[in-house]
């Protein structure tokens, strides 16, 4: 099926060093000023052949909570994290001597965060647990969220203790409010683009400790949501909140979010614009808390989707196991430009099970699993792909994985669930087989075993691999990695020394 991704707009300015003077690298704030929105940093690249990196304070963290929040690991050269190193010498021995790394936002760069409210009603504690604890370090100056959620938690402080509302207690399973999660929107239309960022407005998730919002303290619960809207919403001096939701979980254990989910204020949708295109995210949704460097990573992995190949991608578009995500995918394509003509398929389902019925019939395969890594049937299924086309080939007629006398539950079922936009995929399209494997990664110690795994096997080798800093602070990166099908055509190597011709 192809999944096309659209450039409605023109491609972000070339990329910058951090190897410039102090000035133009800005240092976040000091503590004890204002919640502000800072100006917009220079981006950066950086790449094994660039020149040392700068002095460590022209890149470093300046964060009054590091030591105490579990959130960064490290202070100094957040452009360019030890393990870049590490990923480049890997990369040199799997036959990628080009290996390039992005760095774009240094400070204020999370868009996403999901936060623990601990405390009292006179001192609420909200921010992350204490590395090994679960004690709340309170983190109303964080350096790496975006100034909108910093204003946005202050917010949610005054009126936890202005309405005496109970922050929950993990020991005794008691009190109010367990956790909050915050997004922000950087796509709002109605301001110049350049502006768009810094004027993020929040998506405010608050997680109720209740089963449903028929639970005696869900009245406390909308007075909560009231306050947040008329100090925050769009009637107040400082408009900042986008929405307030709830959630309600009752749960002991560590999972955040329960099943139930209600829009209590503000906009129902909430849209980003990344790769391209707009993105629908419900609060149930994923989404990526580094909106600029993922939207850097999937201009990049546009170039390597050939124009009209037909794509599958194996992690949350159309193939997912989050049955929420449908309405998401619905509004998304909703939104895609009438010129664009193409077939987009979503479906429920679980891609361990049986994978190569799903990897069938594409030209391109994306792949963007969770930190640990790629599902070990589906790494069988890529090493063994020839053997595969092989035996679909001989016996296509007769036991074709998509034909009508098909008995798999958990096929059947993704059948029901799926929807179909556009014309669907031929009987001979369906016969090809993915010559391009495209790998997002966001757990660099997997990674390194699948991509072992998947070249011992000679089925694949690697064309190309970036990095991308998602994380300034910590010791992780995001990785997008393009194999092909084959062994690929053997490095000449180059002796210096040139041969007499016999006579």
């Amino acid at each position: 099926m192809p999944l096309c991704f659209l450039s409605v707009r023109p491609p972000p300015p070339p990329l910058i060093t951090c190897h410039v003077s102090p000035t133009a690298v800005h240092p976040p704030p000091s503590a004890s000023a204002p919640p502000q929105v800072p100006a917009a940093l220079p981006s950066l690249s950086l790449s094994p052949s660039s020149t040392p990196p700068p002095p460590p304070l022209t890149c470093a963290l300046h964060c009054p909570h590091f030591e105490s929040c579990s959130g960064c690991t490290h202070e100094f050269n957040l452009h360019r994290p030890v393990i870049v190193d590490e990923a480049t010498e890997f990369f040199k021995t799997v036959g990628v001597s080009d290996f390039t790394f992005d760095s774009c936002k240094l400070w204020g760069w999370r868009c996403r965060a999901k936060l623990a409210i601990r405390g009292s009603p006179e001192n609420p504690l909200i921010g992350l647990y204490q590395e090994g604890t679960h004690n709340v370090v309170d983190i109303p100056q964080c350096k790496v969220h975006h100034p909108s959620i910093n204003a946005a938690v202050e917010l949610l402080k005054q009126g936890i203790t202005e309405l005496r509302v109970e922050p929950y207690d993990e020991d005794e399973g008691t009190g109010d409010l367990r956790y909050v999660q915050m997004a922000v929107t950087t796509h709002n239309t109605s301001l110049p683009a350049s502006e768009r960022y810094k004027n993020g407005k929040v998506q405010v998730a608050l997680v109720w400790n209740s089963r449903n919002e028929n639970s005696p303290n869900t009245e406390k619960l909308q007075a909560l949501a009231n306050f947040i809207w008329r100090n925050g919403g769009p009637r107040s001096t400082v408009n900042l909140i986008h929405s307030v939701w709830a959630n309600f979980q009752t749960s002991s254990n560590n999972i955040i979010f329960g099943n139930r989910w209600r829009h209590l204020l503000g906009e129902r949708d909430f849209w980003e614009h990344v790769g391209g295109i707009d993105i629908s995210l419900a609060p149930s949704s994923f989404g990526q808390a580094n909106t600029r460097a993922f939207d850097t990573l999937l201009r990049k992995l546009q170039k390597y989707v050939p124009q009209g190949a037909s794509v599958a991608d194996l992690s949350v578009r159309c193939i997912e196991i989050n049955k929420e995500s449908k309405v998401s995918f619905e509004k998304t394509v909703d939104r895609l430009p009438n010129s664009v003509e193409c077939s987009i398929s979503w479906h429920l389902a679980d891609t361990s099970k049986d994978p190569l019925s799903w990897i069938m019939g594409s030209d391109v395969l994306v792949v963007d699993p969770p930190r640990k890594g790629l599902d070990a049937s589906l790494v069988d299924a890529l090493r063994s792909i020839a053997s595969a086309k092989r035996k679909a080939k001989s016996s296509s007629d007769s036991s074709s994985s998509r034909g009508k006398d098909e008995k798999r539950p958990w096929m059947l079922r993704a059948k029901e669930a799926s929807v179909q936009i556009g014309s669907e995929i031929t009987s001979e399209d369906s016969k090809s087989w993915p010559q391009t494997l495209i790998y997002i990664s966001c757990g660099w110690e997997s990674f390194k075993e699948d991509c072992k795994d998947l070249l011992s096997s000679k089925a694949w080798h690697l064309e190309k691999a970036h990095g991308y800093n998602f994380f300034p602070g910590t010791q992780s990166i995001e990785v997008l990695a393009v194999f092909k099908r084959g062994q690929g055509s053997p490095k000449k190597k180059r002796t210096g020394i040139k041969q007499k011709k016999r006579l």
